[in-house]
């Protein structure tokens, strides 16, 4: 239930007399004698007041002081404030107005004009008020709409991206520890190199574009994708083809202006380009590789060297750095392996600890 409070501030008692004669019979009265009971009534009350009529010269503590501390407070943004004076300066008019006051009458006053002044101003922030809620209330519904589709997208890609671990006999734990190592090194990337512009939301985005990395291998046979042994030349081909394929098959999918999309299909496509430009299938070269395609293409050597696979064994962490490091994995910026360097004692010991705690929406 809305509260209809006002609070007059004077130090003359015949001036608060005066003022709740006009407004009495409307609303409930608050009378403070100097500045410091005023605050006072302010804190305990705060947005339950309707209106403060503000004496600008007063004992203790002056009207203005009164506006300042509103003003820090942020009262002033939620209480509408009425100077009452018959002794203001342009100066002291002038800091009224930029602390906040909506309006400064002049004693001796008429009580209809201030009676009329009063109404439209405590209108004029009740409105404003109910906008303001209810703002609030569709951006908080909005939010929660678009948490709960995000979670239902995570969830539908989970699924799909596990499809192809699925048929490559793995456990799904692959796919994982790619979002989860993906996050942390964006989150790196974030801090220390600006220009690529990432925020939380776009971290959040591409950690979960990265679990369809490989979606393309769906379409590889499986004696290609399950050989135990190295591929021939031609086996090797045909396993490069799942950066395309990955592509085609999102294409279906394809939403304009999307940028989950967008995310995807570059690191579908791209997180097998080399940054010396000798990578596949576009053969792109340095920046013209999106980082996020970068980030996932580190992130994927490094898993594939630490795990244990079909057709080897697994590396030892200090090892796969080394490797990557040395570039015996393919040719990564040097701001991803600075990033890299600064993430690996979260890496070492998420792959020492065997992912018992990985959660990659942390």
């Amino acid at each position: 239930m809305e509260e209809h409070i006002i609070l007059i501030a004077d130090d003359i008692e015949i001036n608060r007399k005066m003022l709740s004669f006009i407004f009495e019979e409307q609303y409930e009265i608050l009378e403070a004698a100097d500045g410091v009971e005023t605050i006072d009534l302010i804190e305990k009350y705060g947005e339950k007041l309707s209106l403060i009529f503000l004496d600008l010269m007063m004992p203790n503590k002056s009207g203005l002081d009164v506006l300042e501390y509103m003003s820090e407070k942020g009262y002033i943004n939620i209480i509408p404030v009425i100077m009452i004076t018959g002794e203001a300066t342009t100066e002291s008019e002038v800091k009224a107005y930029e602390y906040g006051v909506s309006d400064i009458i002049y004693k001796p006053f008429e009580s209809k004009i201030v009676m009329r002044r009063a109404q439209n101003i405590i209108e004029l922030f009740q409105n404003r008020r109910d906008i303001e809620k209810k703002l609030e209330k569709r951006t908080r519904q909005l939010r929660e709409s678009r948490e709960k589709l995000e979670r239902s997208n995570e969830f539908l890609v989970n699924a799909l991206s596990s499809v192809v671990e699925f048929r490559s006999l793995e456990s799904g734990e692959h796919i994982q520890r790619v979002k989860y190592f993906t996050k942390i090194l964006l989150r790196y990337m974030k801090a220390e190199f600006p220009e690529y512009g990432l925020t939380d939301e776009t971290v959040n985005l591409i950690t979960n574009a990265s679990a369809l990395h490989d979606i393309g291998k769906i379409a590889i046979p499986d004696s290609i994708l399950l050989k135990p042994g190295r591929l021939t030349k031609d086996e090797f081909e045909e396993m490069k083809k799942h950066t395309v394929y990955g592509c085609e098959l999102l294409e279906n999918f394809k939403q304009d202006d999307n940028e989950f999309y967008r995310y995807c299909y570059d690191i579908c496509r791209h997180h097998h380009e080399r940054y010396d430009g000798n990578g596949y299938p576009d053969g792109l070269a340095g920046e013209d590789i999106p980082i996020w395609a970068q980030v996932v293409s580190i992130v994927d050597v490094y898993d594939a060297l630490v795990s244990k696979r079909v057709y080897k064994a697994a590396y030892a962490v200090e090892e796969a750095v080394r490797m990557i490091k040395d570039n015996e994995c393919g040719v990564f910026s040097p701001k991803i392996l600075d990033c890299f360097d600064m993430a690996k004692v979260e890496f070492f010991r998420a792959t020492e600890e065997k992912f018992s705690f990985v959660d990659a929406n942390m």
